[in-house]
């Protein structure tokens, strides 16, 4: 498919990106054109996940009468890419032409260009993926629902954030962290599940013997979890599935109880990084973005409540440029984690010429221009800069997708004057492009420590006990 022909050339380009097309310019310029022209057609997507949930999008494309196939097929095709990954399922129905649907069915067959998105969610809902045709007519209003999520802060508690590069542990009292560490593992790289079972077994041991007695532990980690069982995780990307089934799902239920059967509760990174900012904002309607080994994403709600919904932004389309970077694990182009994660700033570094020593690991890489930007290196500066410019233009998209009063920006990525680039750069990026959302979202950088541990912190209120 060539270049989606409704591109919109930013007015904030950046120096070492300059092909980079954002999303919202784009969809806006699209939508336009199509209610300008003649019977726009009116189309519904329904995304089915676990209990019977829906999510539905309604849109509009080009009336088939005006020969637009491709067009309306590479907006749809994205915009259920992105839909998938943010709301979650294993069934997608549209509700439009049976053209699309066909092209839409195609891309999510087996051996399409959405082969790895149909085997991840037909793994994490353990039902087979599929996509249904049907008419507009015949596809209901969603049924969301939402509950809470943590603000559990009574007792003796352990949070534990575990990272692609680092894990972070907290000891908590009555909501009050008395003791933080970090310590750097390497568990995307280890074949082994002992190493993963060790390192998360040695920072909880670490918080533990801060405190008389532990009453719960709270789990943040990047990937899906159910019933505190591990479905899919990038942490453990190099086990074998057999050993995956067998060790790494009940990994943490078995930590608690080889600790002595205490209360655990595990959740999505993202989720705890939103949790993190609803409770240091004292507000709702959080979306959190940490930035770090990928990209994590949560969401807080008008009240307060997680969603549900999977939340994977590191998968969400960020850039329609079809010659960037295309994800290892995906196979697709244009994808949040090549933007919001260490491997942006490594991407933006090699392409720019700014040499990195190919022994460091991506974790060190990242260290190192930050030193740089420290010691004022204009490409350094350039690549932050950059990353801010992208998270503008994308926080313009999510906002489709999300009720968003506060983003709060978290992770690795964001330490230091790296951070405080990224977030002015995207509030420039509001106030020059989308004027009215720059007046109802505020881009929040928390203070160094809470943006390093805050989600070990949020992650030790999640089990809910009862002090006896």
């Amino acid at each position: 498919m060539n270049a989606f022909k409704y591109n919109v050339l930013p007015k904030i380009i950046s120096e070492l990106d300059p092909n980079f097309r954002p999303i919202a310019l784009a969809n806006a310029n699209f939508l336009k054109a199509v209610m300008n022209s003649n019977n726009p057609e009116f189309v519904v997507i329904a995304i089915e996940r676990n209990q019977g949930i829906f999510s539905v999008y309604k849109t509009y494309i080009f009336n088939e009468s005006e020969n637009e196939f491709e067009a309306n097929a590479f907006y749809i095709e994205r915009l259920i890419k992105s839909l998938l990954w943010i709301k979650g399922g294993w069934k997608i129905v549209f509700g439009g032409p049976k053209s699309i649907a066909d092209y839409i069915k195609a891309c999510y067959s087996i051996g399409g260009l959405r082969e790895f998105d149909r085997e991840f969610m037909t793994r994490i809902y353990e039902k087979e993926f599929v996509v249904e045709h049907t008419s507009t007519s015949q596809i209901l209003d969603s049924n969301e629902v939402s509950k809470p999520l943590g603000r559990h802060l009574e007792g003796y508690r352990i949070g534990f954030d575990a990272g692609g590069s680092d894990r972070k542990v907290s000891a908590v009292v009555d909501g009050v962290p008395i003791y933080s560490e970090e310590v750097i593992w390497h568990p995307k790289l280890q074949t082994d599940p002992n190493y993963h079972y060790q390192g998360i077994l040695s920072s909880i041991q670490t918080a533990a013997s801060k405190m008389p007695r532990v009453d719960a532990i709270g789990v943040s980690a990047a990937g899906v979890y159910i019933d505190n069982r591990v479905m899919a995780a990038s942490l453990f990307i190099k086990v074998p599935k057999e050993d995956f089934d067998h060790y790494v799902k009940d990994m943490f239920i078995k930590i608690a109880k080889d600790l002595g059967d205490i209360p655990i509760e595990v959740a999505n990174d993202g989720d705890v990084t939103a949790l993190a900012g609803a409770m240091s904002l004292e507000s709702n309607q959080v979306l959190g973005i940490a930035m770090g080994t990928s990209q994590a994403a949560g969401y807080v709600d008008a009240k307060g409540n997680i969603t549900g919904w999977l939340n994977e932004l590191a998968f969400v389309p960020a850039d329609y440029n079809l010659d960037a970077m295309v994800d290892e694990w995906s196979l697709d182009y244009g994808c949040g984690v090549k933007y919001f994660s260490q491997d942006a700033v490594i991407k933006l570094a090699d392409s720019n010429g700014l040499i990195l020593n190919s022994n460091l690991s991506p974790a060190e890489k990242l260290e190192h221009v930050q030193h740089l930007l420290y010691d004022g290196n204009r490409t350094a500066e350039r690549i932050f800069d950059t990353i801010g410019i992208y998270l503008g233009y994308n926080i313009a998209n999510y906002a489709n997708f999300y009720d968003i009063n506060h983003v709060l920006v978290l992770g690795r990525v964001t330490s230091g004057e790296g951070g405080v680039r990224v977030i002015n750069y995207a509030k420039h990026v509001l106030e020059t492009e989308f004027p009215e959302l720059a007046e109802k979202i505020e881009i929040t950088l928390p203070d160094e420590k809470s943006r390093r541990i805050g989600q070990s912190v949020a992650a030790a209120s999640l089990p809910d006990i009862t002090i006896k």
